[in-house]
């Protein structure tokens, strides 16, 4: 399996998921306590760069921020970090901002980084390859349980702390593992047998990075990160100002 080497940009989810009515902007603090299941998809990325960046605050040993000082962070406005953070319940203070611990802790339920997830890559090129490597998909809360290729060679070797797989062994593994996610690098000819493989095997989430788009049930919840399209609209950008 030969997979581009390039990393990712941003993602793309293939189920659409309707906005619900804004809440009004509060002041730092003044949001409610309830968390809201109806976030859009552009506020879930948002609230994934938030807890990013809220990371990188607790490592440097900040404890509190304001809604200025995090959208500056993200590149977006005071008014959306407000807005974003009071939709989900968020523990700030008046006149003080968020105590950064309470709100990294707050977003990751949210997201759902407080569940331990498994995951299994399959494709083992240049691009798996330096995923299985990354360190930072463990602090989120997810392990890469099992990785698979085709390519005899590769079979058995350990990248990161992942051992790589014959693809026979696919379906017994995972009937195992139980894993809820996988991640496609293959080539795209081969991804939608793959996605059909994994579902039926209990998948529940994919992320591909095969240049195709995936069909699959629309109870499963499927990421596609075309990194050639993401390159044109980027020269697009560029072009166009």
């Amino acid at each position: 399996m030969t997979p581009v080497t390039i990393m990712t940009p941003r993602f793309r989810e293939n189920r659409s998921m309707t906005p619900s009515k804004q809440p009004e902007i509060p002041a730092d603090g003044d949001s409610p306590n309830v968390a809201r299941a109806d976030l859009s998809t552009p506020a879930v990325g948002r609230l994934s760069l938030y807890y990013r960046e809220l990371h990188r605050l607790l490592d440097a040993g900040q404890m509190s921020t304001n809604s200025r000082d995090l959208a500056a962070m993200v590149n977006v406005s005071a008014a959306v970090v407000r807005r974003d953070l009071s939709s989900i319940g968020s523990v700030g203070r008046r006149g003080v901002g968020y105590d950064v611990a309470s709100l990294a802790h707050h977003i990751g339920v949210v997201l759902g980084s407080g569940v331990n997830w498994k995951a299994v890559m399959i494709g083992v090129g240049y691009l798996g390859n330096a995923l299985l490597r990354y360190r930072g998909f463990e602090r989120l809360g997810f392990s890469l349980a099992a990785a698979f290729d085709t390519d005899p060679s590769k079979i058995n070797r350990v990248v990161g702390n992942t051992r790589i797989l014959a693809m026979d062994q696919l379906d017994p593994v995972l009937r195992e593992l139980k894993p809820e996610l996988a991640i496609l690098a293959v080539p795209s000819e081969e991804a939608m047998d793959v996605a059909s493989r994994v579902v039926a095997l209990g998948i529940q989430g994919i992320l591909n990075f095969a240049p195709t788009t995936l069909r699959v049930s629309s109870s499963v919840a499927v990421i596609n990160v075309d990194l050639a399209s993401e390159l044109q609209q980027l020269a697009f950008r560029i072009q166009n100002g």
